[in-house]
């Protein structure tokens, strides 16, 4: 499978639109009357200023405190990249907190100190301590970070945690543990070689010696080599703590015989030699990032018991620390935590260990395209399991509240454990799980409107971002020109760019065609002009001949006119049972809305089968179908001629068995507020509608926009089902981003 390519345009421009930078500020009250701005600020302000004056643990209730971490760097160790500076680093400071938000619902903001001086830096960060209820230390070189780190957790009453030292050393705890059980060993026993004495190689060694490691069984090196007893070139206290009495002296002398070896230093540190000589059922962690110490190709050539990780997705088992600190600092926000202490990153990481133990939820394995099975390639979870919300966090606060860390400890633990599905985001996992199946499956993806530059950046992006072969229909030197109007200029060798001028296929395309339409009023000059002239027919054919493998059109003509040029190659109407479905994502939630291409006014089969094809959609998507006959009246209430056959559908649906939740008809807060469901104790749906049938083209048009305007919701589609080849219709007025989201949808083959 080909690797993603991304540019330095690219990435620049990523941080640049919509607006510059990963992250904004929302209000989470109304703000928009006299009253509002009263109980926000003055006078109604006062009031909380007191309870917590009076009693600061208030501040958890009345204040964002309790979800709130900073990201704090100076900059000195930007991931590989060294001293960048304070300013040089908030781009990744800026990443971390949107990875924060993402993956454990954390508030997270970064801040950016401009001093190298610890005394400084420490006491900026302690008198700014009122404010947040973790902080997260990034990217500060070493020594000075462990300075840092100490002084702040000895001064500060809340979590403080250095993310570069403790989040490596929990996920390589977690990977260990199972690599052992794999392979038939305790960690009391075996002999570990660390390479690299930087902040994350002392706080591997440091916490595997916590969880029962023995001393003289850890063998540190540096650049000089064994870090031993007596050695006094290039040590610092932190080293001398992990000095043995040893008679071996370099990283080669050091691999014999060992059974764990643990990088976190350079590309290439580990040869092929050294990997042979390590005792049987070897564990190799080579973590040095973008390049590992050793290639797990090269480690398996010499050595194929071996169990290796790196710190690479392109790879089995990735130590990866966004499985860790989100949910680490969750669990501690949870309980108002002091810290994070040892026996809360040993019970994250045994929780991690166990997850990965366990049968993979469907979900996770569609996303990733293939089976993951705990074993030598699946020792570790990976970043997008849903399961980690609510099963990581948990662990952390039980060992919180059991070593006196918690302020408020959790009385109800599987109450807590709901809550933090709650916070999941199903909408971000759904997209990644597109995306995963879209670069498994590397199919040849038809851009129909060459001329336009949106559709062009959508096509270039599908290609480099390895989702398969991007095939643009348009002239050369058109193509050619607007890419460099574009600023992809480099681009211009990577698509095939084709057009009915250099097609060897024109004579059967045409031949095709006319036994389709010859009696529908078409003659012989009518088919060359369509399969020659316009560029939706042309690729319709290409699709149907399997010169591509999905289509993507609609960018540069209204879906009416689309649709009528696609019907002249396929049988894409309502008789054929074709419709179209809308994907709206607002808040963390997800809706489909049918149909919003194809049927104009359906009757009451026309909506069953409308239903079948949104429920096919949402379960190509990942999610289990609930569907909701919608109208301005629920269960008959008020009689309306209009509404009748939203009252008949459920019926045509239940005389044809179907195997998914439906019921109607009913108004859209009933369907999808759970509260207003309790109202109606014979529904049918178990939970909130996931799949809303309107009862008219307009009225799906009309709902779609209006959300995608007035409520900020992602619209994706409408997806394009019921036809034999895949083929997403963008609308008008979409994106880049869009485009590529239609293409990443036909790939996967939804509808």
């Amino acid at each position: 499978m080909p690797k993603a390519k991304i540019t330095n345009e690219e990435a620049l421009a990523f941080h640049l639109d919509p607006t510059p930078g990963k992250w904004e500020v929302q209000a989470t009250v109304p703000m928009t009357t006299q009253r509002d701005l009263s109980l926000a600020y003055s006078p109604g302000v006062a009031v909380p200023c007191e309870a917590i004056a009076e009693n600061p643990e208030t501040a958890y209730d009345y204040t964002n405190k309790g979800n709130l971490v900073a990201v704090i760097s100076n900059g000195t160790a930007v991931l590989g990249l060294g001293n960048l500076g304070a300013l040089g680093s908030k781009p990744v400071m800026e990443g971390k907190s949107v990875l924060f938000k993402r993956f454990a619902d954390v508030n997270s903001i970064d801040i950016e100190l401009d001093t190298e001086d610890p005394d400084e830096f420490c006491n900026a960060v302690r008198l700014m301590g009122p404010t947040f209820g973790g902080i997260n230390l990034e990217d500060i070189k070493a020594p000075e970070c462990f300075i840092i780190e100490q002084r702040l957790k000895e001064e500060m009453d809340i979590p403080v945690f250095h993310d570069d030292q403790h989040g490596t050393a929990v996920i390589c705890a977690a990977g260990l543990l199972n690599a052992l059980k794999i392979s038939g060993k305790k960690i009391e026993d075996v002999k570990i070689v660390l390479n690299g004495a930087g902040a994350a190689g002392i706080a591997c060694i440091e916490l595997l010696k916590a969880m029962g490691a023995r001393h003289e069984n850890c063998i540190v090196c540096d650049t000089k080599g064994v870090i031993y007893q007596g050695r006094t070139e290039g040590m610092n206290q932190w080293k001398s703590a992990h000095a043995i009495t040893t008679e071996l002296r370099s990283l080669e002398d050091a691999m014999k015989g060992a059974d764990v070896f643990l990088g976190v230093s350079v590309k290439g540190a580990v040869t092929q030699d050294m990997v042979a000589s390590m005792a049987d059922n070897p564990v190799i962690f080579a973590m040095a990032n973008p390049d590992p110490e050793i290639t797990p190709e090269e480690a398996h050539e010499v050595r194929v018991d071996a169990i290796v990780a790196t710190g690479r997705s392109d790879y089995p088992n990735q130590v990866n620390n966004v499985l860790g600190f989100p949910y680490l600092f969750r669990g501690a926000l949870d309980i108002h935590a002091r810290a994070i202490n040892d026996e809360m990153k040993i019970a994250c990481a045994h929780a991690l260990a166990n997850l990965a133990r366990e049968d993979v939820p469907d979900e996770v394995a569609m996303a990733y395209g293939k089976s993951l099975t705990f074993g030598r390639d699946y020792i570790i979870p990976t970043p997008f399991d849903p399961r980690l919300i609510h099963r990581i966090p948990p662990a952390v606060a039980r060992a919180g509240m059991d070593t006196g860390a918690a302020r408020r400890p959790i009385i109800d633990m599987d109450a807590y454990e709901l809550s933090l599905k709650s916070r999941m985001d199903p909408t971000a996992s759904i997209l990644r799980g597109l995306n995963a199946r879209a670069r498994s499956a590397q199919r040849r993806m038809i851009f129909a409107e060459g001329d336009d530059p949106r559709v062009l950046r959508a096509a270039v992006t599908y290609q480099r971002s390895g989702f398969g072969k991007a095939m643009v229909v348009g002239r050369a030197d058109e193509v050619k020109q607007k890419l460099e109007a574009a600023g992809l200029a480099d681009a211009v060798r990577e698509l095939e760019v084709i057009n009915a001028a250099n097609t060897q296929h024109l004579d059967v395309y045409k031949s095709f065609l006319y036994k389709r339409l010859q009696r529908k009023g078409f003659d012989q000059k009518d088919i060359h002009r369509l399969a020659a002239r316009d560029r939706h027919v042309f690729s319709a054919l290409m699709l149907a001949h399997g010169h591509g493998d999905g289509l993507v059109t609609g960018a540069t003509r209204k879906s009416a006119h689309v649709m009528d040029r696609i019907g002249h190659v396929f049988d894409a109407d309502a008789a054929h049972g074709a419709a179209g479905v809308t994907a709206l994502l607002h808040k963390g939630k997800i809706v489909l809305i049918g149909d919003t291409l194809v049927h104009e006014w359906p009757d009451e089969n026309d909506l069953a089968n409308i239903a079948e094809r949104a429920a096919a959609v949402a379960r190509h998507m990942g999610l289990e179908p609930r569907v909701a006959f919608v109208s301005f009246s629920t269960f008959g209430y008020p009689v309306s001629e209009r509404a009748e056959k939203m009252h008949l559908a459920p019926d045509v649906l239940a005389a044809r068995g179907v195997d998914f939740e439906f019921e109607g008809e009913m108004t859209v807060d009933v369907a999808l507020n759970a509260h207003q469901q309790a109202g109606y104790p014979f529904s049918r749906l178990t939970g909130p509608a996931n799949i809303l049938i309107v009862p008219a083209r307009h009225s799906a048009s009309i709902s779609t926009k209006l959300m995608q305007e007035m409520g900020g919701a992602t619209v994706i589609g409408p997806i394009l089902s019921g036809i034999d080849k895949p083929i997403q219709i963008c609308s008008t007025g979409a994106t880049a981003n869009d485009i590529l989201n239609m293409a990443v949808l036909a790939s996967c083959d939804i509808g």
